[in-house]
């Protein structure tokens, strides 16, 4: 039996966890009940498309496996997103987190240190989060939390299995993951408000 070393499970266990987040969140956008805000999908795809080309070519390893697989699904999500019209409802903000969003492609050739790509990718991604950020203001059911549980989770993970843990390998997940909490902790808290003024 092949030994795989560690960084290679733990890559592994982090795309499974992937695909067990985003299976029902599929499956939610065709029922209705998830409506993804296409802007930020298009953002969050196209820089971690970007971010796991930088951190490959960082000596990121396995833990580059998790990011790309990220990257494929989150272009899928926001394709279905699209074509189901889940939220297009498009504000001068949305536009301008959008256009900042596609920004990091020539950012990316610009910037040919895979750190300076890395920070630029970052920003621009964590800028894609305001769409969703501001959707899940006003409609707090519109996105499920333990979705975003799971993908925090799952960026535990990829920073453990980064073969070289370094400021460009390790910035872009710790940031989605600190995201995905900002983005959970908005959902309940929005909730929990609105439930206790219905009371």
């Amino acid at each position: 039996m092949l030994a795989l070393p560690l960084s290679a499970w733990l890559a592994t266990t982090a795309m499974a966890l992937t695909f067990v987040a985003f299976v029902p969140y599929f499956r939610s956008i065709l029922a209705g009940t998830t409506r993804p805000h296409v802007f930020s999908w298009v953002v969050w795809g196209t820089n971690t498309s970007v971010a796991f080309v930088a951190t490959l070519s960082a000596g990121g390893g396995a833990g580059a496996w998790a990011v790309g697989f990220s990257a494929a699904i989150t272009l899928a999500v926001a394709a279905l997103a699209w074509a189901r019209r889940a939220d297009v409802h498009i504000t001068r903000a949305d536009w301008g987190f959008f256009l900042a969003g596609l920004s990091a492609i020539p950012l990316w050739f610009v910037a040919s240190d895979p750190l300076w790509a890395i920070v630029l990718v970052t920003a621009v991604e964590l800028l894609g989060f305001g769409p969703t950020m501001r959707k899940s203001w006003h409609q707090p059911w519109s996105e499920p939390v333990s979705f975003l549980v799971i993908l925090i989770v799952r960026n535990v993970l990829v920073i453990a299995a980064l073969e070289q843990r370094t400021l460009t390998t390790v910035l872009f997940p710790a940031a989605m993951a600190a995201a995905c909490v900002v983005l959970a902790a908005i959902l309940a808290g929005r909730r929990q408000a609105l439930a206790a003024a219905r009371g």
